[in-house]
């Protein structure tokens, strides 16, 4: 049975006679009658009653036209989300992102992207920066918004630099050195409050290199897993934090963002993705955030005046 014997049925069917359904599908009448014989024959049951001048469904047609029907409309939709698919238009795709790195621009992006390819369907994971390499490479994500890559993740997937998040002092609003911008070795005799090694690998080996090259070792008085609670600490009057520019929007009317002097110290954030597994749909999200690179400049520069630095944008 083909699918052409099923649309040969379902004209005549529904036309009720082979010349209408024959002028319909610019096909013989004999052609069609042939066909639809051949397809009684394989499957042992009549379908038209042919006695009468005009063609009539057998009971056993009526049920065999209304699976019929259901099967050329699934094969049509095949069709058509192939087409769809070629050009882009349908698919899968799992974002990995970290929310107070990327909560400036991320909703943007994502918006758009829904209106531009409604068809696809998009899963959005939060992930921590090393997280979201390992699931890259084991195809749990197609695409992460994360800190640049390190070894040996550097080696197997690609990456495009974003913007870079400045490294500033989170301190409590009532700190005498608040508002900045801060000479770094002033806090050389502060307590400090910092996220873990275990959960942000590069920022604390950062924090630690630039206060050394400032004259000191941070005197680490806390540490934690989440920002929210270094933020918290923070507030507590705990010690101060070297934090990311991005945990603006974390940050409670009680604890401040400084800028700190030299102010060279910056945390990146990149687009990466596997090459191995590059899709229509990947590449698609990839050109669209390439596209709106001036606008995620534009929303830092709105969002927070740390970021007014033009060598603070990648």
């Amino acid at each position: 049975m083909e699918l052409r014997h099923l649309r040969y049925f379902c004209a005549v069917a529904e036309r009720k006679g082979f010349s209408h359904a024959a002028r319909h599908l610019y096909v013989s009448q004999s052609a069609i009658s042939e066909q639809i014989g051949d397809l009684e024959s394989e499957i042992g049951v009549t379908l038209l009653d042919r006695s009468q001048r005009q063609v009539r469904l057998t009971r056993h047609g009526e049920i065999f036209l209304a699976e019929a029907r259901r099967i050329l409309a699934s094969a049509d939709r095949a069709v058509e989300m192939a087409q769809r698919s070629m050009r882009d238009e349908v698919g899968r795709l799992a974002i990995g992102f970290f929310a107070w790195g990327t909560g400036a621009f991320f909703p943007q992006i994502i918006r758009e992207f829904r209106r531009r390819y409604p068809g696809v369907q998009l899963s959005l994971h939060e992930m921590h920066a090393a997280e979201q390499s390992e699931a890259l490479v084991e195809r749990k994500i197609d695409i992460g918004f994360t800190r640049p890559l390190e070894p040996p993740f550097d080696l197997t997937l690609r990456s495009e630099p974003l913007y870079r998040d400045p490294i500033v002092a989170a301190l409590p609003r009532e700190h005498p050195l608040v508002p900045g911008p801060i000479p770094l070795d002033s806090l050389a005799g502060e307590d400090f409050v910092l996220c873990n090694r275990e959960t942000s690998p590069t920022l604390f080996d950062t924090i630690i290199s630039i206060c050394r090259r400032a004259g000191f070792s941070p005197r680490i008085a806390h540490t934690a897993s989440r920002w929210s609670a270094v933020l918290t600490l923070v507030e507590a009057g705990e010690g101060v934090g070297l934090v990311p520019a991005g945990l603006w929007s974390l940050m409670s009317s009680q604890v401040v963002s400084c800028r700190i002097r030299p102010n060279t110290a910056h945390l990146g954030v990149v687009m990466a993705w596997s090459p191995e597994n590059e899709t229509g749909m990947q590449r698609a999200f990839l050109r669209l955030v390439r596209e709106m690179k001036p606008t995620i400049k534009q929303l830092l520069r709105q969002r927070h005046t740390l970021y007014c630095d033009e060598d603070a944008i990648g």
